[in-house]
């Protein structure tokens, strides 16, 4: 009985614990309202209004226009999907990452763009169009098919005329100005609630991150 107590006691702890690390690692996504140094205050898409800090060397990255066409074998990049009809999963968006970013984030999760979404960043083995052939991958007459490699495993994703495009190249604080869109990937909740972030997505000259 003591052994049961005990370890229904240390799942409670553990469960307890999950919990609390995903209610203080948060993403968020929304618009700079004001910048004092480097404090943000956000509205979040929610519509609430958020105060996050960043904190050491903090990255900023700067999310800019792109186009399919500017994808190669060899490219890295990351893309939210979702699934399709039977194991297919159609490509929401594909962001570009520039080589001194290559391998952020590499693999495939669950991801909460939209319900039953993945975010898988890897490196593109194929790329094929139309009825073409090409790295051994065909596609479907709609759209373009990535082959996606990541360390342990491949996925394909469909690209259609529907999905953003876009690209991450280096930025700099003077990108963070009130306006901006931005996306978060992870901020960490504060006592004082305030959010702190060690990197953070911004939009540039219009575009939006669509992550």
């Amino acid at each position: 009985m003591m052994r049961f107590v005990l370890g229904a006691v240390c799942a409670l702890t553990v469960a307890v614990a999950s919990a609390s690390a995903q209610q203080s690692n948060l993403r968020v996504r929304g618009t700079i309202e004001q910048v004092d140094g480097p404090l943000l205050t956000i509205k979040s898409r929610a519509g609430e209004t958020l105060k996050v800090k960043l904190i050491g060397d903090a990255k900023v990255a700067a999310v800019v226009k792109a186009q399919l066409s500017d994808i190669k074998p060899g490219t890295f990049v990351g893309a939210t999907a979702v699934p399709e009809k039977g194991d297919r999963w159609q490509a929401t968006e594909v962001h570009i990452f520039p080589e001194s970013m290559r391998g952020t984030g590499e693999g495939d999760r669950a991801y909460d763009a939209a319900p039953k979404s993945t975010m898988t960043n890897g490196t593109v083995g194929a790329v094929a169009g139309g009825k073409s052939t090409m790295g051994g991958a065909v596609t479907n007459a709609s759209g373009t098919m990535l082959t996606l490699d990541f360390q342990g495993g491949k996925k394909i994703v469909d690209v259609t005329p529907d999905t953003k495009v876009v690209g991450l190249v280096p930025g700099n604080t003077g990108d963070l100005k009130p306006g901006a869109a931005i996306m978060i990937p992870t901020a960490t909740r504060q006592a004082d609630g305030t959010l702190a972030a060690a990197r953070v997505n911004v939009g540039r000259d219009g575009v939006a991150p669509p992550m």
